[in-house]
């Protein structure tokens, strides 16, 4: 994908936006006691904030592994960002995927309480390191 500096920042937006839209979902389904619903939200919550950085450094990862491998070789070995956003996105991973696809999986209000906390928390890493970016291109 070949996207000049004023479309990087534009895709990046839209991705932010939607990953902060998705995080007020987690919250919103945690309030109301549908924890797997708040589950899926905040991993994709954080997907997208993920996204909405690679995406400035011209990066447009296909799978959920891929996302993990290019924050792990563009921002984590840079220290840009800590291992503890790559860490909180693959439980994040695991969470969402044992909530979608386990028939017999459940998840504690406790667990989901926790995933919301990590999305806001990795949400608000990564949108400091893209407003810095962002201000450096």
């Amino acid at each position: 994908m070949t996207l000049d500096t004023k479309e990087k920042k534009s895709l990046s937006d839209i991705r932010m936006e939607k990953a902060l839209e998705f995080l007020q979902d987690a919250s919103d389904n945690f309030g109301r006691g549908r924890f797997r619903t708040s589950t899926n939200r905040a991993y994709y919550a954080v997907l997208n904030a993920a996204r909405s950085l690679l995406i400035l450094e011209g990066l447009n990862p296909e799978t959920h592994d891929g996302i993990i491998t290019m924050l792990s070789l563009h921002f984590i070995k840079k220290d840009l960002l800590s291992v503890e956003i790559v860490k909180s996105y693959k439980i994040l991973l695991a969470r969402r995927t044992d909530v979608d696809y386990g028939d017999f999986d459940s998840i504690t209000d406790e667990e989901a309480g926790h995933s919301v906390a990590m999305a806001r928390n990795a949400i608000d890493t990564i949108e400091l390191l893209r407003r810095r970016l962002i201000g450096e291109m």
